[in-house]
Parts: structure tokens; C-alpha cells; sequence
């Protein structure tokens, strides 16, 4: 990956329908939405990649925009198929997904790693590999793994969605930076902008 440009295709990772489209597992969505919005873009289906998409030209890079249509725990699926169809590499391509074991309000950039026990990046590391770029949006914990699952699947609350938001416009700026002056400044400028008030949320 040229690291002084932005990723070829950024793909945002939840679960499709209006059933899902408030639940903190749909972070991801939320993200590529915002930067669909901002290019003035619609994201369309595409049944060759198993997802949603469009592109946008954005911080003077072209991106693809990805949401799949897979349903979370098959993620995999269209994530292999966008890599095939675009022919991109592993590393050029940024996916965007929810994270409990940060609160929200917070988000981070990171390169490789495991899948931390979200589904969505364990399929994706099951069909493609583990050492792509990652943009973690924290969510905040219910206190016990067991309640983990049901959790990522209702709506946060009032406070809760206002850090999430504010992370998720710190996160396109830090997109912005990416494209301009690469991930490390990227990397640096989200993880210092991040509101620093945020708290873990509650459960429900």
C-alpha cells in the first residue's frame, strides 16, 4: 500500500435492511454512508461484488465505497469478491467496522491484526487474510462477553450516538488527511482528535 494516498476501496462493514440500520453493528455502514453524502453519491446494488456501492471523488482521491450485503458474518464473501473484481491488493483495501472493546467516541486506525472475536473480520480474515488496514469505531461494552452479541444488535443511546457521530466526523477528516498526507499523519491526527470525554456505554 502507498501509504501517502488513500485506499483503493473502503468497505464499511454491518448488517443490510432497515431492521439493522440504528444498531451499533452498523458503524461501518455509518461511516461509508457519510462519505457516499459528502461525494454526493448513492450507493447502488451490485450483485457481481455481493454488496452495495458507488464512488467518490474525495481528499482528491477516487474511492470505492462498499457496503456488503452478506449479512455480518459472511463480510468474507464480498470482501474477496471486491478484491477479485477490482483486482486490489489486500492492503489497499480500509474496512470499517464497529468496536466494543472501545468506547464510544473513540476511533482508531490500525494495519493487520486478529479478528477480536467480530465476526464480520473473521469471515473477511477467513476469505482474504488478516493484514489489511482497519478504521475501529468504538461502541462501548456491556460489561460481559456473553452479552456481546445481542448488544452489537440494538440501537445506542441518545449520548452514545452523539460520541459515535463526533467519531465518525473525525474519522472522515482523518480520511481526508489519509489521502493528502498519509496514514501515519492520519493516524496521528484521529487518535488525538478523538473526543476524550468518551465513556463506555451501557448495556441495551
Amino acid at each position: 500500500m502507498n501509504q501517502a494516498s488513500a485506499p483503493a476501496v473502503i468497505i464499511g462493514l454491518g448488517n443490510p435492511g432497515s431492521k439493522h440500520a440504528a444498531d451499533r453493528h452498523n458503524a461501518g455502514f455509518w461511516l461509508v454512508e457519510r462519505l457516499a453524502a459528502a461525494g454526493g453519491q448513492r450507493f447502488r446494488d451490485e450483485n457481481k461484488l455481493s454488496g452495495s456501492a458507488c464512488q467518490v471523488n474525495f481528499g482528491g482521491r477516487t474511492l470505492r465505497l462498499v457496503k456488503p450485503a452478506t449479512f455480518m458474518n459472511a463480510s468474507g464473501q464480498c470482501a474477496r469478491r471486491v478484491m477479485d473484481y477490482f483486482q486490489v491488493a489486500l492492503d489497499d483495501l480500509l474496512v470499517v467496522h464497529d468496536e466494543v472493546d472501545l468506547p464510544p467516541g473513540a476511533a482508531r486506525l490500525k494495519v493487520g491484526g486478529g479478528h477480536g472475536g467480530h465476526n464480520g473480520l473473521r469471515d473477511i480474515i477467513a476469505h482474504c487474510g488478516a493484514q489489511f488496514p482497519r478504521l475501529r469505531l468504538g461502541v462501548g461494552h456491556p460489561g460481559h462477553k456473553d452479552a456481546v452479541a445481542g448488544y452489537v444488535l440494538h440501537a445506542p443511546g441518545r449520548d452514545e450516538r452523539a460520541l459515535i457521530d463526533a467519531a465518525l466526523a473525525e474519522s472522515v477528516r482523518a480520511l481526508e488527511i489519509w489521502c493528502s498526507h498519509g496514514l501515519q499523519r492520519a493516524t496521528t491526527f484521529l487518535h488525538t482528535a478523538t473526543p476524550r470525554d468518551a465513556v463506555p456505554g451501557p448495556a441495551g
